[in-house]
């Protein structure tokens, strides 16, 4: 595409900070041109202030990058990626949009605000149009789209394939989500060794609350909720990364298990989203095997951005139980951020 779009990755020293450098490493579209941290780390270079936990390597190109304050000029840049914690991004991400810079947030700040479209590409992207309302209503020059809850990313596509075909009513969804939700260092090896935490603050509500927002009919300037009815239970376990949660699902038109499995098996995703970097290929992987998916085997598939699903059977309450199977820090955080971005730039929202 020619040139490519210099951003910024803000809160770059945290987990999902880091998982942004990883994924913009050698983007075709974008390139890293600031890194911003703490007031403790601001003026030292990347490979100095950050404690690398990732697996991959930290991208050469990164480590002499000198880290900024987030609240700072950002200059030429006019895309961030928000790696801030909630508390911060209240306050940092409304003053860059203000500036002229769209931020598209991992963090879950804005993504109650009612002009502020919680996107998932192959789920909702007529939503983009809710970035127009949100600057004219503001005054803002640039703005803000969110990523969602990363527990529900890999469900509401799910329901997004399920809605289309059978309608949905009705979920019952139980967690079971990775460590490097919580961040780093996260949860204490005393808590979660031999353990299961049966709580996580604010979690039960994102779950029950955000698909409504996501599968909702844009209308009007605004967004109508689906009317399906959630109950959540959040559960932190020891897996690295991968959250699976196990659904029951009660639809307005019956379906059998194989019925299901072939409507999310043939998913597709829209034509002007199939040719963006990032989009998963496939979206939806069905497993047939008994004991899939897992984390350790499946959270990689389609580089991460892929949601896998499998033990589809009849449920004796609802329809039907699936299991459902995400990267929490790929697809669920900087992955969805960055395919969000991808969304803007076709939409014409980003200089290219």
């Amino acid at each position: 595409m020619g040139e490519k779009i210099p951003v910024a990755v803000l809160g770059a020293t945290g987990s999902v900070g880091q998982r942004f450098v990883q994924l913009l490493s050698n983007h075709p579209w974008f390139q890293v041109a600031a890194l911003t941290g703490s007031d403790r780390s601001s003026g030292m270079s990347y490979a100095e202030a950050c404690h690398w936990v990732l697996s991959e390597p930290m991208p050469e190109e990164a480590r002499e990058l000198v880290l900024t304050p987030s609240d700072a000029d950002l200059m030429d840049v006019k895309l961030a990626f928000s790696a801030l914690p909630a508390k911060a991004a209240l306050e940092v991400e409304p003053y860059l949009a203000d500036s002229g810079v769209i931020v598209c947030s991992n963090a879950s700040a804005y993504r109650t605000a009612e002009d502020v479209p919680i996107l998932l590409p192959e789920v909702n992207p007529e939503h983009v149009a809710l970035l127009d309302v949100q600057q004219r209503k503001r005054g803002w020059k640039g703005g803000i789209v969110t990523n969602s809850n990363c527990t529900i990313t890999g469900v509401s596509i799910v329901l997004k394939a399920l809605q289309e075909a059978f309608g949905v009513k009705r979920l019952f969804a139980v967690s079971m989500q990775a460590l490097s939700g919580a961040g780093y260092p996260g949860v204490s090896a005393m808590d979660i060794a031999d353990n299961v935490i049966p709580y996580i603050q604010d979690e039960e509500d994102k779950v029950e609350t955000e698909p409504l927002k996501i599968l909702g009919t844009f209308a009007d300037g605004r967004i109508i909720p689906a009317g399906i009815k959630i109950s959540a239970h959040t559960n932190r376990v020891a897996v690295s990364d991968g959250h699976t949660v196990c659904l029951s699902v009660e639809l307005e038109e019956r379906a059998t298990p194989e019925e299901a499995g072939v409507v999310l098996g043939e998913f597709t995703l829209a034509e002007g989203i199939r040719g963006l970097p990032s989009a998963p290929r496939p979206p939806i992987m069905v497993r047939s095997e008994a004991d899939r998916p897992q984390p350790r085997l499946d959270r990689m598939a389609g580089d991460g951005m892929t949601t896998v699903v499998g033990r589809l059977r009849p449920d004796l309450i609802f329809d039907l139980r699936i299991v459902v199977l995400s990267h929490n820090t790929i697809r669920g955080a900087a992955g969805g951020s960055i395919y969000n971005a991808e969304l803007l730039v076709t939409q014409g929202l980003l200089e290219r």
